[in-house]
């Protein structure tokens, strides 16, 4: 299989860590001005970015230098979490009960942040502006029951198999945030839905 430039340069800085285009044009033995088109290239469609701007002795502009973004180079979260929830569950707390559990650690992933004293439609947007900062993928919709919360994604996808117990920390976030009980209709996978939707009371 034919290894291409941009290929080469990934993999050059996968090992280096960063590498300015000169850096790289001599590791490689390529022309300076074809590894600036490939940085170019690859930095517009997010595979690189520009870790920092040095300045070089003497004569000559600054040169930028290019890494692999941080989400590329991986991370060990999810096994992270996966092990503390194991733990959790095996540790007697002071309640055994999951469900206090997950709303105590449905209140720390809240911090400071609640809008129940707001109307409703400001304390809609204002709980899906929070969701989305952590990657929920949140909207919200009018319901003949009442508004629904939609989440288009499950950050803890990795998890949830392995600890169900997280939605209903879901479900005590969002009591937490609207100061509304929410309860979950439907879940990411089951009986074919590509949302999770909770009900708000």
């Amino acid at each position: 299989m034919m290894i291409t430039a941009r290929q080469k340069v990934l993999t050059y800085l996968t090992k280096t860590r960063t590498g300015s285009a000169r850096e790289i044009a001599r590791g490689l033995k390529m022309s300076a001005a074809t590894v600036r088109h490939h940085l170019r290239v690859m930095t517009a469609d997010g595979r690189l970015e520009i870790s920092f701007v040095r300045g070089r002795e003497g004569r000559g502009r600054p040169e930028k230098v290019y890494s692999l973004p941080q989400a590329a180079l991986g991370d060990n979260l999810s096994m992270l979490a996966d092990a503390l929830l194991m733990e959790a569950a095996t540790k007697p707390a002071p309640s055994a009960d999951e469900v206090v559990r997950m709303e105590a650690l449905a209140k720390r992933l809240a911090g400071e942040s609640s809008f129940a004293g707001h109307p409703i439609a400001r304390r809609l947007n204002l709980t899906v502006e929070k969701m989305n900062q952590m990657n929920y993928h949140a909207r919200w919709e009018a319901g003949p029951q009442g508004p629904r919360l939609i989440f288009g994604h499950c950050p803890y996808a990795k998890l949830i198999g392995r600890h169900p117990e997280l939605c209903q920390m879901d479900e005590a976030l969002l009591d937490q945030l609207m100061g509304d009980a929410a309860t979950q209709m439907f879940k990411i996978g089951t009986d074919g839905s590509t949302s999770c939707v909770f009900l708000l009371r």
